[in-house]
């Protein structure tokens, strides 16, 4: 899929899951609780021993784009490469590596790198970044992303770290233009309540909407 469909995709819907898997089958299965509850965008992150097989399992699983895999947790350009060639779509950083940016940009993959400050923010545009994850932003809450967006309007963020259904709306109204959204969101396959994640992802949606004056 074209990137920049991918982006449009991710920000339309505002909401991207972050999936920490012990399996397969664990990952799809919160994958369609996910994609049942709206969700445009799941991230299964590198911190998953084997990560590529499970990338490359769940785009075996969906391929006709029915929902946007992506790779997080990812440190280096080698380790996107890898994701890439697996079938991800975009590709998230806990931190800027300018490398894997400039890997993500040959090969026209959108690239997330994580920022928290205004000058990695400044950094990470002027390399070439899609989108800026603002992590952790627990750190400072919905008020970091006014902080940000004073000077630097046009970066377009998206927090991860502490963001939940209460605080969804503050998130969005301070400016995000997606939400990463993690144990949050999919704690209900540790008890294999896929059910839940469904109903969370539903909420979460909403309240994006709803922020959103939709």
């Amino acid at each position: 899929m074209d990137k920049e469909r991918v982006l449009q995709r991710i920000q339309a819907g505002g909401l991207v899951a972050v999936v920490r898997s012990d399996s397969a089958e664990q990952a799809r299965r919160i994958a369609d609780a996910c994609l049942a509850g709206g969700v445009a965008a799941v991230e299964i992150t590198f911190t998953v021993p084997k990560a590529h097989r499970l990338i490359e399992e769940l785009a075996g699983c969906y391929p006709h784009g029915e929902i946007l895999l992506g790779a997080g947790t990812v440190l280096d350009a080698e380790t996107a490469r890898i994701a890439i060639l697996s079938g991800a779509q975009y590709v998230v950083s806990p931190y800027l590596d300018e490398d894997t940016l400039r890997l993500c940009n040959r090969y026209r993959v959108a690239c997330m790198p994580g920022v928290m400050t205004v000058r990695e923010a400044v950094r990470a545009m002027e390399a070439g970044a899609d989108l800026l994850k603002v992590f952790p932003a627990n750190l400072f809450g919905p008020a970091i992303l006014s902080s940000l967006l004073g000077p630097l309007p046009q970066a377009k963020l998206m927090p991860t770290g502490g963001v939940e259904v209460d605080n969804a709306a503050q998130w969005i109204s301070a400016g995000a233009v997606a939400l990463g959204a993690g144990s949050s969101l999919t704690a209900g396959a540790k008890t294999g309540d896929y059910a839940a994640i469904t109903r969370k992802a539903q909420a979460f949606i909403a309240a994006i909407a709803r922020a959103r004056g939709m």
